[in-house]
Order: C-alpha cells, then structure tokens, then sequence
C-alpha cells in the first residue's frame, strides 16, 4: 500500500516495491523468452515461398492440361478402343504393333532429315543476317527487322499454296532453271527432291523469328569484345567463331532444341504441298499419325494414340542429345 511520506510524495513501502519489481522481471523474461521462441524467417526461405506461390497457377494449368492427359493417355494405350465395342484392356500390344510399323520408322527418318534441312540451314542464314542488321543504322535496321519479320505472320496453309504454285512445271522455280538452261524438275512428284522442296518454306517460315532472337544476343555482347579482337588482328569470321557464337551459347541450345522439336512435328506443309507422297517421302511423324488415326481400320484410335506417345519419347530422346553435346551456360559475362 503507497503512502505520503513527509514531503508529500508517494512512496511505496519496500515490501510492495520488491513485488512490483519482480512481476516486472518476469514479465520482461517472458516476452525475451517468446522473442527467443519465435525465430525471424530466414530469407531465402521467404524467397522460396514467394516463388512457390507465383509458379503455382502455372504448375496447376500444366497438371490440368498437359500432365494429367499424358497419364491419361499412357492409360487409354493399353486398351483396344473402338466406337463400335467396349474397351478392352491389351496391356502393351499397340506399343509392338507401332514399333514393329516400317512407315512409323521411315516418318522418324523423314522428320530427321526435314529438321536437318531447315534448323542448321536457319541458323546460318539467321546469324548471317542479325550480323549484318547489327551493323545498320538505328533506322535502316528498324526497316529490315520489320521486313524479315513479315513471313512470321504468314499462315502456313498460305505458304502451302504459294510454294506449289512456284514449284509447278510453269513456276517460278522452274523459269529460274531454264535461265541457267537445266530443267525443268518435278519438285514435288520426285521423291529426291520432295522434302527439300517442302524444306524451303519452312525454312522461310521460321528465319524471322529466328533472325530476331539472335540480334537480341547480339546486341547483348559488348562491344569492347570485338574491338579489341580488331586490335589484335580478328577478321569477320575469327570474331564470329571465337566470340559470337561461344557467348550465343544458350541462345543456340535454346534455338535447337525447339527447332527440331517443332521441325519434326511439321504437319501442314507435307499434308497441303504433298499429302505425304510420293511413297511416303515427305510423311512426317505428325502425319503419320493424322492418317493412322483417319484410317479405316477398327483401332485406328489406339494405334495413332500409341504412335503419338512414343513419338513424344523421341522428340524427349533429341532434346537430351542435344543438351548433351551443347553445355549451356547460367551466365554470360558482359
């Protein structure tokens, strides 16, 4: 109990005071002691988390759309699938039947050898170009970016048409040779010369986006690199091999790998210019699969099923390949 000492102040008695002091102590231990138990997220932790919840909705789409139907697919091979019949469970047998297909074989050959034509061949041509685009004038090179990227917004059934048209006996491609008096040449009947004639679309097709792409690299390696390779004497293809295509490591893997993935899946340009003749020169993976699943036969549906299924185990085999042999970089210095 306080009381007024002589002076009129208020003066606690010491027994009170020594209570009060000590209900402070502890109450002052209890909140260091919860401060101890309640230790600060580390921040890499809070880092994580926040990563995890933006890559969330993505992670659940890709379950949704891509995850969940492959399973679902690998389940629905297993079974003979007919509109007419019930399912009827075979395990792996349509997995014999397609890998046993001569012309599932020679559509992967054929799709090899499409990806081979054009994704070396855009490359080239696309590294050649941004080359030269780097080394215009900020308005000349806006000009030629817009050019080359117009056949970009080309459909590819208009492409289709456009290419048979110059590869016919009275062509484009035809009046050409007859200037250099060879010719003319059965473009599209003649299995030799088949693919190569499809090839060229595509190629065209694909070389603007490439085109920007590598610019984009381009432009992101200093300049002080090739001025000082000048200094030491480099001329234009000793900068090329030993600067640009070593720092445009990462934007050819990536170029690669998504262009063989795309090439060997080319549908449009065989089925339009060729439907896949003559004698299966130019069917594709993806058309093999579109006529397997339009034929007759009462388990079309299964068997392209299966097709497509292991297609996809060889698109996944090349892009291991190519990871392989092409070490990407984490970072670029510069």
């Amino acid at each position: 109990m306080s009381v007024l000492n002589p002076a009129g102040e208020v003066q606690t008695p010491p027994a009170e005071a020594q209570v009060i002091a000590d209900a402070a102590d502890g109450t002052a231990t209890r909140r260091r002691r919860r401060r101890e138990t309640v230790q600060p997220v580390a921040k890499h932790l809070r880092d994580n988390r926040t990563a995890y919840l933006m890559i969330a909705p993505m992670v659940i789409l890709l379950t949704i759309f891509v995850i969940w139907p492959l399973i679902y697919s690998v389940y629905l091979s297993t079974f003979k699938i007919s509109f007419y019949k019930d399912p009827e469970f075979v395990g792996l047998q349509f997995y014999q039947y397609v890998l046993v297909s001569p012309r599932f074989w020679k559509s992967i050959g054929v799709g090899l050898y499409y990806a081979v034509l054009v994704v070396p061949t855009g490359l080239i041509l696309a590294l050649l170009l941004a080359s030269f685009i780097k080394t215009l004038s900020k308005k000349a090179a806006s000009f030629m970016k817009t050019t080359v990227y117009l056949p970009a917004v080309v459909s590819t059934v208009v492409a289709s048409v456009l290419f048979v048209f110059i590869y016919q006996d009275q062509g484009v491609a035809n009046w050409l040779l007859s200037l250099l008096n060879a010719g003319p040449v059965a473009w599209l009947n003649d299995p030799a010369t088949a693919l190569p004639a499809i090839a060229i679309p595509g190629i065209w097709l694909g070389f603007g986006v490439t085109t920007l792409i590598l610019l984009a690299g381009l432009l992101d390696i200093p300049d002080s690199y090739y001025e000082s390779a000048q200094l030491d004497g480099a001329n234009f293809l000793q900068r090329t091999w030993f600067i640009t295509i070593p720092l445009l490591k990462n934007v050819f893997l990536y170029l690669i790998v998504t262009g063989f993935t795309l090439a060997i899946q080319m549908l449009d340009l065989p089925l339009i210019m060729t439907g896949g003749g003559p004698v299966d020169a130019t069917t594709t993976p993806n058309l093999f699969i579109f006529n397997s699943f339009r034929d007759l036969t009462p388990y079309a549906t299964s068997f392209s099923l299966t097709a497509a299924l292991l297609l996809f185990v060889v698109l996944g085999a090349i892009s291991i390949v190519v990871f392989r042999l092409i070490n990407s970089d984490k970072a670029v210095d510069g």
